[in-house]
């Protein structure tokens, strides 16, 4: 039965009640609904808003439904509206009368607030914790390849040589800053809307910092109408998230071409790696593409959050009811992804003869040619056509820089010297960088 009854004359409508009903998805909540409750029930037995003996009685009968919800002896009703009127309902069935105490100073509309606020700061710990993790393996495996050399790219194009812990490392400081924001929106989000009732405050004498504090909120929302109609914290996330996906997506890009046959950088371990049906020389990197694909049902649940929130009038409405989907679905895509993408990455094989064959292609080494010629007193336009002129002259002998003769660099330049090959080998253009 719903929680509304009094008001209304006839039941609701099958086909209302199902469009109405939230719990097939916010059944999740239900760790911090019953949390939020027990702090609830223990403020209004202290603050003598219902007896204290009554307060115990609900805590105890919360934490029963808990304990049967755990062990599976209880299922979640899915014919209830929400996860909020299926315990409060049970709460009922089993305490009588004092269950129906349960929701006094309380609406809905903070309730939802602040389970929600509840699941998505323990999400927060579970993500960024992941996140370390993938910081660690992507810290070790550069820690084995400090002289790994390759080409570093721009445009897709070979550029100049860097080592593979340099390249890696670079997705160190992605991730990083990503744990960052998520720290920020944590930060943010962790005020208790508590007490609030459904938009204006209520008329008992609650005391909203003991619900905070025993919640592990840094403190409670000012403005009671905010309280019930923010979902800041779920845009955040869903951005801060949808970066993370983008840091993997770019990771998982590179992964896709450099275990294709034309790079042959890496190679991925068998068991997080698929075959083809009908090609039997086929390894393919199916994590890193679904994780690259993925990306955009992160990004498509923060357009929706956004959608959502754009047109609303304070305070609750019920559009807020579409947040939970969609910040749902980021958090599992996201986990998902973690779970995948780091064993792949802690198992795949460096093949550094690949990665020193290619970075001796592509004259990744003529910025260092330029600059020879300018500590030799050249203007570096001068310097960066003169080398021009020489990978012209490569190019035309199918040949590398280094394997140019010495009287071929002399024709385009007389400061040319013997000591250009020294400075122009991969090793001596990497260590030779600040």
């Amino acid at each position: 039965m719903p929680l509304w009854t009094g008001r209304f004359s006839k039941a609701i409508a099958k086909e209302t009640n199902d469009f109405n009903s939230s719990i097939p998805f916010d059944c999740r909540l239900w760790k911090q609904d019953i949390n939020g409750s027990v702090a609830h029930a223990r403020m209004l037995g202290k603050c003598g808003i219902i007896e204290a003996s009554e307060a115990e009685s609900i805590i105890e009968g919360l934490k029963s439904i808990s304990a049967d919800i755990e062990s599976g002896k209880l299922e979640f009703d899915m014919s209830a509206e929400d996860i909020h009127s299926f315990i409060e309902g049970e709460l009922t069935k089993r305490l009588g009368d004092t269950g129906k105490r349960l929701h006094t100073g309380r609406s809905r509309n903070d309730q939802v607030a602040v389970d929600l606020r509840l699941y998505l700061r323990d999400e927060i710990a579970v993500i960024s914790d992941k996140i370390t993790d993938f910081i660690g393996v992507l810290t070790e495996l550069a820690q084995k390849n400090t002289d790994t050399v390759l080409p570093g790219y721009t445009h897709l194009q070979r550029a100049q040589p860097i080592t593979f812990d340099m390249h890696l490392g670079a997705y160190v400081e992605m991730f990083t800053r990503d744990l960052g924001r998520l720290a920020d929106c944590k930060t943010r989000m962790n005020f208790s809307p508590l007490g609030a009732g459904a938009l204006a405050g209520v008329t008992y004498p609650t005391d909203r910092s003991m619900t905070a504090a025993e919640l592990g909120f840094d403190g409670v929302m000012s403005n009671t109408l905010d309280s019930v109609s923010d979902r800041d914290y779920c845009l955040e996330l869903a951005s801060a998230l949808s970066i993370v996906m983008v840091h993997l997506s770019r990771l998982c890009e590179e992964i896709v071409l450099w275990s294709s046959f034309e790079f042959r950088f890496i190679e991925l371990d068998d068991a997080y790696s698929t075959g083809s049906s009908i090609m039997p020389q086929k390894k393919n990197p199916d994590i890193a593409e679904l994780c690259r694909g993925k990306s955009g049902r992160v990004f498509g649940d923060l357009t929706a959050l956004l959608t959502v929130m754009k047109g609303l009038p304070l305070a609750y409405n019920k559009d807020m009811q579409e947040d939970k989907e969609a910040i749902f679905d980021a958090v599992d895509t996201v986990n998902g992804c973690l779970n995948a993408v780091t064993p792949m990455i802690a198992t795949m094989k460096v093949l550094p003869n690949n990665m020193r064959a290619a970075a001796s292609g592509g004259f990744i080494n003529a910025t260092d040619c330029a600059d020879y010629l300018v500590k030799k007193g050249l203007p570096f336009r001068d310097a960066y056509k003169a080398v021009g002129e020489l990978v012209a002259l490569c190019v035309e002998q199918n040949v590398a820089l280094e394997e140019l003769k010495l009287d071929e660099f002399k024709a385009v330049c007389p400061l040319f010297s013997e000591d250009v090959y020294d400075e122009i080998s991969l090793e001596s253009c990497i260590k030779a960088r600040k």
